[in-house]
């Protein structure tokens, strides 16, 4: 649906209107999701990186030593660390997927703002 609703705008725009249509494209998933480290509050994005790699690699080192030992009281000393640090890396992870959804959105608004102020001249 949301194909043939594109294809029906593209037709019926002309001139300069397809052109900034055209420029102001959807981006794909990885230009998304590397955008989110620019702008004022790209700084926030790095942040949560940082603290989200250094967590992750901390888990695995804790896994390591987890699948490395042969007691159940060392186990537990290394393998709740390791799980819980591999949990919130993740969690941070997914903090930032809501930052694309709303750069999308931001851009879809933007975009429609253009093409009506372009309709209005």
């Amino acid at each position: 649906m949301d194909d043939k609703l594109d294809d029906l705008i593209r037709e019926a725009l002309e001139g300069e209107d397809r052109a900034i249509y055209e420029q102001t494209g959807e981006l794909g998933y990885f230009a998304q999701a590397f955008g989110i480290f620019r702008g004022p509050q790209g700084w926030t994005a790095w942040v949560i990186m940082l603290v989200q790699a250094v967590m992750f690699f901390a888990g695995i080192w804790a896994s390591w030593h987890f699948f490395q030992t042969d007691e159940t009281l060392a186990a537990l000393k290394w393998g709740l660390p390791a799980a819980t640090l591999l949990l919130m890396a993740g969690m941070l992870k997914f903090t930032l997927m809501p930052v694309m959804q709303a750069d999308r959105i931001i851009r879809e608004i933007k975009r429609l703002e253009l093409l009506l102020a372009r309709k209005g001249d």
